[in-house]
């Protein structure tokens, strides 16, 4: 049975031209747009064209794929520039990063290092507490990392078919190999079209998901030498192709619809482009693609990659803005280019020259030297951020000089000139206890699961605390005041999610409608003395009807007693600190927190099984609304609170919280 035919051997310098042509599009739309362009999906499917093209020679060849060789071709080829930049970004991150941003340096530097970034990026999409992480320097090796993954793998698969095509099956290996990668790619876009439907954020990172782009771009090299068209066709569809790269991002909003079907737009894209420049015509696009600028910047384009991303970040950081002028933004450009056209003349093709005969051990252990460069980096930098951590604890945190929302309580004023704790080291960390344990947290599940702490032995009371987020960072207060009114709590926490029957600004998920409806049961079934919940969302002057009708379905079931929404601020209060000169610089006026008029006074059909209660003013006096109170950091982000300042204010709250008690009749 014959096979497939071979393609044709040749130097493609318009496939240099797309790679400069789609890392610039990376680029400017980081700069200037503040999107995602596509390109890295153009570099998928030429990453599988090339690698399968490659691995079918070499197999075809030998018989083998010399994994161990392979292997050592690969890293000379990936490690001098990645690790470098890994390394310099990692100290510089120090420099220009906040502090509040250095726990998460060492976690992407190893993971970007041991190419998993893209499953670290995906784990951080569905953990509510992640949410909130600003761009990390290293957020772009998550790419590098799929393509990493992508290397092991290919040849696996090629080796595979190769030997079931020719031991087992008696089959061409060319067709074989065929068959298979449509398999794969079938299987694979089926996957990624439901995961992109079901969890997007995590489908984006998620290898499998991006599977079926590899594997077109290995089918089109199977394929390719019998896709021919005449010139005037070629012509057409080849700038038709082009002009789709560019305009992906545009038209498109890749980072939050991609990689389901809509992927297939960059991808034609690209196969445009390649089907056009099979047949070499004077107007096509192969002639812009291949002229010197775009095929010597081709040659560039890993460094451009992995310089630009943490120069932007660093950039925004130093100058705390989004917005980059379009003169700074050329500027980064050119300091990106500079530094790729060094990492890449200086490191990578001196490496690249290693390899043959005895300059393996060469390559071998200059390879290993960078790696332990790297761990040694990461040792240091992780050694570093835990001293100054430990130099930032104050130890001394007594009530005297630290008493939180007790200053207000007892009208009594702290001690100035103190730094405010948690330190920006330890804020991001500083959450309600029960975060540490994992079965009692999930923002996608719709069962309930009910935790229980406090007094759990023949309590008095038993106390429900509902809801997210916002009621959840209630549970430090609620803790403390379990044992001085002998109560119980049970946690019921979807964080992401409001104790709420409706959505009518799309705002929850489809999981947190359904867990409501399942926690309305659960709670009938097994009533608590008390149900704890917010009250009011953000500053609204009227209680939310959802949280009203939730109320109403446990009226003559259970009390309610509902706490007033925290006021939320307008920036990230650690790192508006870390900045300000003075903290009042971080705040807002009481007017742009709260609404002047009590919610539930301004509500109908609020049903009599409900208490109230509004401790506003343990975050607000009569104007303005404070980032830090008695020597305290009052949030963690914008809107929640540190769990330290929430210890104090189970002063206020314990006696509201007795008195509903006792009206129980107990």
């Amino acid at each position: 049975m014959t096979d497939l035919r071979s393609s044709e051997k040749r130097f493609r310098p318009e496939i240099e031209g797309v790679r400069t042509i789609a890392t610039l599009l990376i680029a400017i739309y980081h700069i200037w747009l503040g999107r995602v362009s596509g390109g890295i999906d153009v570099f998928f499917i030429i990453s599988g064209y090339l690698m399968t093209l490659s691995l079918l020679s070499r197999i075809e060849k030998t018989g083998s794929v010399r994994f161990p060789n392979f292997i050592l071709g690969l890293a000379r080829r990936l490690f001098p520039q990645a690790l470098l930049v890994i390394v310099v970004t990692g100290v510089l991150s120090i420099v220009f990063l906040p502090k509040i941003e250095w726990g998460e340096i060492v976690a992407h530097i190893i993971a970007s290092t041991f190419y998993f970034e893209n499953w670290r990026l995906a784990f951080d999409s569905v953990d509510y507490l992640a949410l909130d992480n600003a761009a990390s320097p290293f957020q772009h090796y998550w790419s590098l990392s799929v393509q990493g993954q992508f290397y092991i793998l290919w040849p696996l698969v090629i080796a595979s078919v190769y030997f079931i095509a020719k031991k087992v099956l008696k089959t061409p290996v060319r067709k074989t190999l065929l068959v298979s990668l449509l398999i794969v790619c079938l299987c694979s876009l089926s996957y990624s079209i439901y995961q992109t439907y079901a969890n997007q954020p995590w489908a984006y990172f998620d290898t499998f998901t991006r599977l079926w782009e590899f594997s077109i771009g290995g089918i089109f090299a199977l394929v390719s030498p019998y896709l021919r068209f005449n010139k005037n066709v070629s012509i057409v569809i080849g700038w038709i192709g082009l002009l789709i790269i560019c305009l992906t991002g545009v038209l498109l909003p890749v980072s939050t619809v991609f990689p389901g079907y809509l992927a297939l737009v960059p991808i034609s894209g690209v196969l445009f482009i390649l089907l056009s420049t099979e047949v070499s015509t004077k107007f096509g696009v192969n002639r812009l693609l291949s002229i010197k600028p775009l095929t010597y910047l081709g040659g560039l384009t890993y460094g451009i990659y992995l310089w630009h991303w943490p120069l932007l970040i660093f950039y925004r950081a130093h100058m705390n803005t989004t917005t980059i002028p379009i003169v700074d933004g050329i500027a980064l450009l050119l300091v990106t280019l500079v530094l790729s056209i060094f990492s890449t003349k200086l490191l990578e093709k001196p490496v690249l020259k290693m390899g043959r005969g005895r300059e393996k051990r060469k390559l071998i252990a200059v390879l290993s030297f960078m790696l332990l460069i790297t761990c040694t980096s990461i040792v240091t930098i992780s050694v570093y951020i835990q001293k100054t951590s430990a130099s930032m604890i104050n130890w001394d945190q007594d009530e005297k000089n630290y008493p939180g929302a007790k200053a207000i309580f007892y009208d009594i004023d702290p001690p100035e000139d103190l730094e405010p704790i948690p330190s920006a080291l330890a804020i991001k960390t500083d959450l309600p206890s029960f975060y540490k344990d994992l079965k009692c947290l999930g923002r996608d599940r719709t069962e309930v699961r009910k935790c229980s702490y406090g007094v759990i032995d023949n309590p008095e009371y038993v106390l429900a605390l509902v809801g997210g987020s916002h009621s959840g960072h209630w549970f430090p207060a609620l803790e403390i005041l379990a044992e001085e009114l002998n109560f119980r709590i049970d946690l019921y926490n979807h964080d992401g999610c409001r104790f709420t029957d409706e959505d009518p600004d799309g705002y929850l998920t489809k999981a947190c409608v359904e867990w409501n409806a399942n926690l309305i049961e659960d709670l009938k079934e097994n009533p608590p003395d008390l149900v704890f919940t917010t009250a009011t969302l953000n500053k609204h002057d009227t209680v939310p009807p959802g949280y009203i009708n939730q109320w109403k379905y446990l009226e003559g079931i259970t009390t309610i007693f509902a706490i007033r929404d925290n006021p939320r601020m307008k920036e990230k209060i650690p790192l508006c600190l870390e900045n300000a000169k003075d903290p009042l610089d971080c705040a807002i006026d009481r007017s742009e927190g709260v609404s002047d008029i009590l919610p539930w006074e301004n509500s109908e059909g609020i049903p009599s099984n409900v208490i109230f209660e509004d401790l506003t003013d343990y975050f607000c006096d009569e104007t303005t609304c404070h980032p830090v109170i008695g020597n305290i950091i009052v949030y963690r982000d914008n809107n929640h609170l540190t769990a330290e300042y929430v210890k104090t204010l189970a002063t206020p709250l314990k006696d509201p919280l007795e008195q509903a008690f006792k009206g129980l009749g107990k």
